[in-house]
């Protein structure tokens, strides 16, 4: 752990990267560590370099009980017990190269790409955040909109979820989710297709960020990366536990100023989320179902007990998401354009057409998510209007 001794302007981001490794998302005991010490110290302290008093000890014990976690705090004796075993594994220079490698980074609490809504979870900030994709600013919360829902989405579920995503990217807003099967990877996909920001969406996952999961959504996910962001608190090499999926949604909600659940089971992980945006303060909307619909049980039991407000297309979310409508801008005039006419579905297999290369029927309904007779009837309307081009029996785009 010779590492951890560099330049001031180093020391914390390498502690920060050390920590995320050492500690569990959300450890009670480690942020309010971090919180008292500082992260450089706070490492020192859980590695065993320096040893605690106990006025510290008294400290960390009210800023628990101060925050309502005291239940969760067992001492400190007790905390380092816990951080002992994954000594070995710290290792924050080379999960820092490995980022790097990838095209990304670790930013921490005081950079200027931080976003200062996570500020709103007190001692439940992340230490940092491991991110895959271009570095540029990442939405203010009044930009950005949380869509979750069931992994198990209905054709109903996907509908909405793609209308709504697509509809709130075209109005400038970023779309978040967390890359799951089902209502998120809808999500991702509508807001890459109909994105008019720099951030189309972001992808909070419970793993990694050097390895995409689940591995279906892997082309998708990748796509994110690509054209907006995909964000963990954990480091690389992380395995996606549920305990983490349940941690990673207080990301989701309070990077977002409204969250909205289209699809949820009585029990769903989204429900989980709404109670998150709840409790930050953040509005909550949820997409009415069948009452047949075992998926739409979670969505009626939000606004059932008022927690959800009854939201049903982009216009109703958007307000949601600033005073009076302010959240919804008047429609910048463009020029008209070929894809205006298209339909969500050609929108999102032109968006999965590469540009250079050619790609199969097989792929193109992997990435994009549709079934292979639908592509091969969007090729043909996209052949028609010259968006796509057949060479050697592959597609790409055409120059239409």
């Amino acid at each position: 752990m010779a590492g951890f001794r560099k330049a001031p302007q180093d020391a914390e981001r390498l502690a920060r990267a050390a920590l995320s490794r050492l500690m569990e998302p959300q450890d009670a005991a480690g942020l309010a560590l971090v919180q008292l010490t500082g992260a450089t110290d706070a490492l020192r302290i859980a590695t065993g370099q320096v040893k605690a008093g106990p006025g510290l000890e008294r400290e960390i014990s009210t800023l628990l009980a101060d925050g309502e976690t005291a239940t969760s705090w067992a001492g400190l004796a007790s905390a380092l017990k816990r951080w002992q075993p994954r000594l070995p594994d710290v290792a924050p220079e080379r999960d820092l190269a490995t980022m790097a490698r990838l095209g990304g980074r670790l930013i921490v609490p005081s950079d200027e790409l931080w976003p200062a809504q996570l500020a709103d979870l007190g001692i439940q900030e992340p230490i940092c955040l491991w991110w895959r994709g271009h570095e540029q600013p990442l939405p203010a919360a009044d930009k950005a909109i949380a869509l979750v829902g069931s992994r198990d989405s209905t054709s109903y579920g996907a509908s909405v979820t793609g209308d709504l995503a697509y509809s709130l990217a075209q109005r400038g807003f970023t779309v978040v989710s967390g890359g799951a099967y089902g209502i998120d990877a809808h999500a991702h996909r509508a807001a890459l297709a109909g994105g008019s920001s720099a951030v189309p969406t972001i992808a909070v996952m419970a793993g990694g960020v050097d390895r995409f999961y689940p591995s279906g959504n892997d082309d998708l996910l990748r796509a994110v990366a690509n054209q907006g962001a995909v964000l963990a608190e954990v480091p690389p090499g992380s395995a996606p536990t549920r305990y983490r999926f349940l941690q990673r949604n207080r990301l989701i909600a309070a990077l977002s100023a409204v969250t909205v659940v289209v699809e949820a089971r009585w029990r769903s992980g989204a429900l989980n989320t709404a109670h998150h945006a709840e409790t930050l303060g953040r509005a909550v909307g949820a997409v009415p179902g069948s009452v047949h619909s075992a998926n739409s049980a979670g969505c009626h039991r939000l606004l059932r007990d008022g927690g959800a407000v009854c939201v049903t297309d982009a216009a109703e979310v958007a307000e949601l998401a600033g005073p009076s409508g302010t959240a919804m801008p008047e429609p910048r005039p463009t020029p008209a354009a070929v894809q205006d006419g298209l339909t969500l579905e050609d929108l999102i297999l032109l968006d999965a057409l590469p540009l250079r290369s050619t790609t199969s029927v097989e792929k193109l309904s992997s990435v994009a998510g549709l079934g292979q007779e639908s592509v091969r009837a969007g090729l043909g309307r996209l052949g028609l209007l010259g968006l796509a081009v057949s060479e050697r029996g592959g597609w790409k785009r055409g120059k239409g």
